[in-house]
């Protein structure tokens, strides 16, 4: 299985970057990379837009995972997922007085993860650093 993980320490506090994070419909607002359509439910399906270098991606996912303030994540595939199948995932934890942890990543399985993956690896790191990033922009000029 392969992964792409990134992770940043942002200064503000867990229910704000909860609030913010599902709440996307104002993607917009704050964000170029990845927009998002749908509900933050467990088994509801979403439809996200990522720009991933040069090209705009567009999936169909589904909620597997949510837990309140702390866990969120959808899978999707091409096909099927014996083919080539993301589980991509938000983890947030506190850390340290009014801080959070975002660990942003996505793994990936399916017999042709590893060419695919190969391929699109660099974009996909720049563009889950560029949504972190934003998301921490934002959150902390809110709190300021």
């Amino acid at each position: 299985m392969k992964e792409v993980k990134t992770d940043i320490l942002i200064t503000a506090p867990i229910e704000l970057l909860w609030k913010i994070f599902t709440d996307f419909d104002s993607y917009k607002d704050w964000n170029t990379v990845m927009s998002i359509e749908g509900q933050a439910q467990l088994g509801e399906h979403l439809k996200l837009s990522i720009q991933l270098g040069n090209k705009l991606s567009i999936f169909k996912t589904k909620v597997v995972e949510v837990s309140h303030e702390q866990t969120f994540e959808w899978t999707g595939n091409l096909g099927h997922k014996r083919i080539f199948s993301g589980q991509h995932y938000f983890h947030f934890k506190p850390e340290g007085e009014g801080q959070t942890r975002l660990t942003h990543g996505e793994r990936f399985s399916g017999i042709f993860s590893h060419p695919i993956v190969k391929k699109i690896e660099t974009d996909t790191r720049n563009s889950f650093e560029a949504f972190n990033l934003a998301l921490k922009e934002h959150a902390e000029n809110l709190v300021i």
